[in-house]
């Protein structure tokens, strides 16, 4: 599938997944419902397998290699929630891999990387020079390149949850989605039928200045929100994005912490930074809603480092 995918193939990404995940629950907030005069339901993903919604895209990834690809292992570069993802599935598979992440790393996620039997390799100061690692590898190994987000196979995977969202909120008008480097929206996007509002940190808005420049740029991202923090917007991705997302509006780490509380003591949903992205855009008050629009707002990970969601917790 060198295109972006279509429904049908996100119909058939579905089949491919099949029971090895879970359908997550979606589920409507009064409170937000009663703070933005919208329908406002939320997608928990983070309750999700390793804790987020990359193990859809990486599966039917995987289900696309063949025998010697597989054999010859696989390999990916990530922050942490596609390295647990993809470790996690080559584990399913019993495919070797090895995952691409750097010293500063949630070292939770990299433990738990290392717990679904991975390879970690941390020897790179930042997200740029572990790319530039992971590139060498694949071409030195002839090991396949799971690339965490910019991927048409891994997008189709992703849009399994805009399917899960339409039959669970039937005649949605909106859908409200993080983005980092950009995978998750792409499918999403490609698989609903209403307005999709991307959502980025301040602080890593790479995918607001791809559209801005017509092409990727490479940013030094800095936010509270890691699994948001990648240095370039996918190709493909910026392509899905000029097409089908109707905004992308930005949100502070400040903005990112109240939604983080939020969800933890209204909602009960003990998420990640990352995943409060998009009620953080709700909060704000930064989404254009009309009075009774059905809006879905995708959760999208749950793997907070203890530290941090203390830190957070502590600073209400």
């Amino acid at each position: 599938m060198a295109q972006a995918p279509t429904r049908d193939h996100i119909l058939h990404a579905r089949e491919t997944i099949g029971d090895r995940l879970h359908r997550t629950p979606t589920f409507g907030s009064r409170s937000l419902s009663e703070l933005t005069g919208a329908s406002v339901h939320l997608k928990a993903e983070l309750f999700q397998r390793t804790g987020s919604f990359k193990p859809r895209g990486v599966l039917n990834k995987l289900a696309s290699l063949d025998p010697d690809q597989k054999a010859r292992g696989i390999c990916t570069w990530s922050a942490g929630n596609a390295a647990q993802a993809v470790a996690y599935a080559a584990a399913l598979e019993g495919v070797p891999c090895r995952v691409f992440m750097w010293r500063t790393a949630n070292p939770d996620k990299v433990a738990a990387t290392r717990g679904y039997g991975a390879e970690v390799d941390l020897d790179a100061d930042g997200a740029a020079e572990a790319y530039e690692r992971i590139v060498a590898h694949a071409e030195e190994t002839g090991s396949t390149f799971v690339h965490p987000f910019d991927d048409p196979v891994l997008h189709a995977g992703h849009g399994t949850l805009g399917l899960e969202i339409e039959e669970d909120v039937p005649g949605v008008d909106v859908v409200v989605v993080p983005i980092g480097g950009g995978g998750l929206i792409s499918g999403v996007a490609r698989a609903v039928g209403c307005r999709v509002i991307g959502v980025e940190p301040a602080g890593a808005a790479s995918m607001t200045a791809a559209l801005e420049a017509g092409e990727p740029v490479p940013i030094q991202p800095k936010t509270i929100a890691d699994g948001l923090a990648t240095p370039f917007a996918g190709t493909g991705s910026l392509a899905v994005c000029a097409e089908r997302v109707e905004q992308v509006v930005l949100v502070t780490d400040d903005e990112i912490e109240d939604a983080f509380r939020f969800l933890y003591t209204r909602a009960k949903l003990a998420c990640e930074p990352a995943g409060a992205a998009s009620t953080a855009a709700l909060l704000a008050g930064k989404v254009p809603l009309e009075r009774g629009e059905r809006v879905v707002a995708v959760v999208s990970g749950g793997n907070a480092a203890t530290q941090t969601a203390s830190a957070i917790l502590a600073r209400r």
